[in-house]
This record gives C-alpha cells, structure tokens and sequence, in this order.
C-alpha cells in the first residue's frame, strides 16, 4: 500500500496507525520491516520521521523509529529506500526541538551569597574559605588530575532562605521534613506592593486566587540588601491578619523580597505574627528575595528548595521563576 510521503500508515494484523506532526530542517523517508522478539512483524512504506542532519545511518535511523513509535521487544528492523528530505519538522520523540511559538525563561530571585556578605545586619557574615586547592590535591591523584575544595561557615540565616515550620515550633517540620509539594513547581503569584507601604494587610491580598499557590510579596525592598537602610524600621512587612488571610485561603508558600515577613522595628516589640501563622499552618516563609519585578502578575512555577538537612529550620535556597510565555 503507497501513502502520499507527508504521511505514513503503518500496517499489520489489520490495524493502522497515522504518524505527523511539526518541528525542524531535515527528514527521512523510507521503507521499513521490523521484527518483535515475542513474534509478530510490522511493515512502513514511505515513512517520514525527523532526523537532526543531513545525513543518518541505518542503524541510528532505525533507533529513532523504534523510539518515535514507542515499540516495545523489537528484535531487528530493516531499513530500505531511504532518502533525505530538506523540509521542516513534523515532530517526534526521537528529535528534540524547541516548539513553534513557545518561549520558557528562568528568572533568578536569590541573592549571591559571597566572602563577608550581610544579610541581617549585625549578624554574623559567611566565610568562604579553601578545604582543599588544587595545588594540595595533585598529591593525592595522577598526574594532570587536581580538584577543589571549598569550604563555607555560616549561620543557617544567610542570602536568601526558607524558614520551615521548624524554625518557630518545636516539633515543627525541619528541612528534612517539609514535602517537596510545598518548595517546587509551585504556581506563583506576584503581589505588587504599591512603593512606600510598609504593612501588606488582608485588603490588599484581596484580589488574588491563592489556593495552591506560592504567593511572592513584591515590595522593592530589595533595592537595600547589603546596606544598613535594608533593617530600617520601615522595611515593609506581612501583618498577622493578612498571614491569616493566606493561610485559610490555602496558599502553599508565601515569599518577600524584605528583611523579614514581618515588621522588626522596635515598636513592634519582638511579636511574629506573620511567622508564627504560617508556619503553625505548615506554609514556609522565603525572605530575602529579590528581582520579583521581572515576574509577570501569575502564569509562572516557583522553587526553592534547600538541602535536607535534619534538625534545622532555615537554609539558603537557590529560588528561581519559570516563566511559559
């Protein structure tokens, strides 16, 4: 049975499947007879399928086929006829090719943690220091070998950082014990905090659908990291209504790029009402983000996840946006 070439019926025992779809610069067409280890044949004619050059072999074509159709126990496959075709991609599993029209980015929200850097002012830096140089190291491998090794000591508070239910609650869920559901591929929403406000309060999380959502608190305030004025009293805050709000509405995560999620000036007289209801709900809290003005509104995945580490409540965490336009 002939086919038109764009197309391609694959028959045996009565049945057919129609393979096409769209992608790239090169194609094969061919004739091909497969044989299955548990018995049984199949038969192509004029099979097209995406190929990454001008040029393929048998054997590698034969590879891309089995795998573009999903075959299981194939025994042998027999390539015939075979021609190379300048046109674009119908698309397949054997070719990998950014699609028609899609465009994914990654958007950085973590600040470098480096030698000496503050995070908290007053609190102490990181040292970042050698373990093992490479100089050392070629005494102990063959020659032309050497590695690196670096050593870092910090306190658990440093760049950017999760604080887990562990952290406020004895008994709480550590590192080791929060679900990756809750850090990784979260849907995000950005909420735009109007400049000069320092208290983010229920009214103004109103708007948003946050069931489920890992719901990030653009204050700006990052602009100050690494200065004194960044633990000023005005540094912009979650109030303790507006973390309830979040957690009855079932947020899976809540993150702001300001020194604390909640108000640290002195006539806030050392409550945490915005730690101290999240993380009770089991909701971690991400602080010290920064460049959530490059995020869209929603329409994006967020992650920060941090080692697991058993016995601690905060880490580092290298937090980051995808963004699917």
């Amino acid at each position: 049975m002939r086919t038109p070439p764009a197309e391609a019926w694959i028959l045996t025992g009565g049945w057919s499947l129609w393979s096409g779809f769209v992608m790239g610069q090169w194609r094969a067409q061919f004739d091909a007879q497969v044989s299955f280890a548990n018995g049984g044949g199949l038969r192509t004619e004029e099979f097209r399928l995406d190929i990454p050059g001008p040029e393929i072999s048998d054997d590698d074509l034969a590879v891309l086929f089995v795998r573009h159709l999903g075959l299981l126990m194939v025994a042998e496959v027999r390539i015939s006829a075979k021609t190379i075709i300048e046109e674009p991609h119908k698309g397949g599993r054997g070719v990998a090719v950014e699609e028609a029209g899609s465009d994914r980015r990654l958007v950085e929200l973590s600040h470098v943690i480096s030698d000496g850097m503050s995070t908290l002012p007053g609190w102490p830096a990181p040292r970042i220091s050698d373990w093992l140089t490479f100089a050392a190291s070629r005494a102990n491998y063959a020659p032309g070998t050497e590695f690196h090794v670096a050593r870092i000591d910090m306190i658990a508070n440093t760049g950017t950082y999760l604080d887990t239910p562990a952290h406020r609650w004895a008994g709480g869920d550590d590192l080791a014990g929060v679900s990756l559901s809750r850090l990784a591929d979260l849907p995000g929403v950005v909420v735009r905090v109007p400049a000069g406000t320092r208290a983010v309060d229920r009214l103004m999380l109103a708007p948003y659908e946050v069931a489920g959502c890992a719901v990030l608190l653009h204050t700006g305030w990052d602009v100050h990291f690494g200065t004194e004025r960044y633990g000023a009293p005005e540094a912009p805050y979650l109030t303790g209504d507006a973390a309830q709000a979040l957690a009855d509405a079932g947020a899976a995560l809540v993150g702001i790029d300001s020194i604390n999620i909640d108000d640290m000036s002195p006539a806030a007289g050392g409550v945490r009402p915005a730690h101290s209801t999240l993380l009770a709900a089991g909701i971690p809290v991400v602080e010290h983000l920064t460049g959530l003005d490059a995020l869209p509104p929603s329409g994006f995945r967020f992650t920060a996840a941090p080692p697991r580490v058993a016995g601690m409540g905060t880490f580092p965490v290298r937090a980051f946006a995808l963004v699917t336009l």
